[in-house]
């Protein structure tokens, strides 16, 4: 796996996109070539118009990415993939339309274009057949072993199973003699018992990952067994930091502080603080004076719908746990809360009013905490700032919550887009294994890249409620 703004990725799923795109930018420029004619070679076509090539596929694969073809899951159906092929060339059209229009010099060519849309098709249809038929046979995957016993082994395999292009394929699994399995195997892969041969079975079918999974160490550990793995030029991966590569976040019910103490990460030096403070402050003014036209016609909309102020503002916990009052449009009637107290939005909130669902789906009611990124007490990207409230219990029941108050809170963030909105203590534990994983791992690149992938969960309407 290749590590890309924080981010562990297969090699072979990188290979599929950066294989995309050069197909694109073939399907364009063949089509270009057949219709200028045999007066103009093909290099000298490429010379003559890549920059224009280059662009359309630049614009093709991010709309591929925002329709979410770049995410292959089990319930992925064929149907609903043509569907979102479909829409997302049609957003690529759209899009440089509008690129044209703004930018003439860059025009491809009008049938160029469209004839290029028809080999560009039949180019990412088959080689996504083929990408396809990869991860069906597990071509190309690294061979692991899993060694170790309890949960942790459940949550390795739930997760490697969900994502369908996954770089691991899992041979077997080693486990003490203690088991009471009846079939041998856990969930179709096979399990040897007991620790003492680990070596000669790796060797035996040249495997060389072997990912130690282990709720409790004490009295079984093999280190020994394991050691001589590692000599022999074994890769050993402890199993919660396996489990962190593959899903983006901490499986904080089975790390222990030892873990937080020795790992990489949880980086926060003078000046990169400094460094974020300046991309807030900077992006927020700008923001505010750009949007202030929008942002007035917003309020406007608000007043005329229902009764009551246009901005709603709320104590949250920031950065160490300091109070601040966070400022949004207001989005539910005044009495929202007037008989039951403090609780979190449903789904389809019937305390939600028309405009404001209209712009909880948006995030429009969110802009007014542009005013709090540019005083200071939040950031662009960091953890979601709740209430007193919920982070009294919160911290009382789930474990490490304090830790997310190491930084400032954020108007978007990793949980907010890799995770839907949450409204139990369930949704809480796992947005703090999202916000952990984004503390562990914070940079400029990662905060760019959250903000990227917001704009395609609120393009995509997911998450609000």
């Amino acid at each position: 796996m290749i590590r890309l703004f924080q981010q562990y990725i297969p090699i072979r799923k990188l290979i599929f996109i950066i294989g995309e795109g050069t197909l694109i930018f073939l399907a364009v420029t063949l089509t270009a070539f057949l219709i200028l004619g045999r007066n103009v070679g093909f290099l000298d076509t490429i010379i003559l118009i890549w920059p224009r090539v280059l662009l359309v596929t630049l614009i093709t694969q991010i709309s591929l990415y925002f329709n979410e073809l770049y995410e292959f899951k089990k319930t992925d159906r064929n149907l609903d993939l043509a569907a979102r092929l479909i829409q997302a060339i049609g957003i690529t059209s759209i899009a440089l339309a509008l690129v044209y229009s703004l930018w003439p010099s860059m025009v491809v060519g009008r049938w160029i274009f469209f004839i290029s849309v028809i080999v560009l098709l039949f180019f990412v249809v088959s080689w996504r057949f083929l990408y396809a038929l990869v991860i069906r046979k597990k071509l190309f995957t690294e061979k692991a072993v899993i060694v170790g016993s309890g949960e942790l082994i459940k949550d390795i395999l739930y997760e490697i199973r969900e994502k369908r292009d996954n770089n691991f394929n899992i041979e077997f699994l080693v486990m003490n003699n203690n088991g009471n399995d009846q079939d041998q195997k856990m969930k179709g892969i096979p399990i040897h018992r007991g620790f003492d041969n680990i070596f000669d079975l790796v060797s035996e079918k040249n495997i060389y990952n072997i990912i130690v999974a282990f709720d409790e160490k004490r009295g079984i550990f093999p280190y020994k067994q394991l050691l001589e793995c590692k000599v022999n030029g074994i890769n050993i991966i402890d199993g919660v930091t396996f489990y962190e590569r593959i899903t983006g976040k901490l499986l904080v019910e089975k790390i222990n502080p030892s873990w937080f103490i020795f790992s990489d990460g949880f980086k926060k030096s003078h000046i990169s603080r400094l460094v974020k403070r300046i991309k807030g402050l900077t992006l927020s003014s700008i923001m505010l004076i750009l949007l202030s036209p929008f942002m007035l016609l917003v309020a406007i909309i608000i007043k005329l719908d229902s009764k009551g102020p246009v901005l709603f503002s709320q104590e949250r916990v920031g950065e160490d746990e300091k109070p601040f009052l966070l400022y949004k449009f207001r989005s539910m009637r005044t009495d929202a809360e007037a008989k039951s107290g403090p609780v979190w939005a449903q789904e389809n909130d019937p305390r939600v009013t028309r405009v404001g669902g209209v712009m909880r789906k948006l995030r429009i009611d969110e802009l007014p905490q542009l005013w709090n990124v540019f005083k200071g007490e939040m950031s662009f990207v960091g953890p979601r700032p709740e209430r007193k409230f919920f982070v009294d219990d919160l911290k009382k029941k789930i474990p490490y919550y304090r830790e997310r108050f190491t930084v400032k809170p954020g108007v978007t963030g990793w949980a907010q887009i890799r995770y839907p909105y949450g409204a139990t203590e369930k949704d809480a534990l796992e947005k703090l294994k999202y916000d952990l994983y984004y503390i562990k791992n914070m940079s400029i690149a990662f905060d760019f890249m959250v903000i990227f992938q917001t704009v395609k969960t609120v393009l995509l309407g997911k998450g609000a409620r």
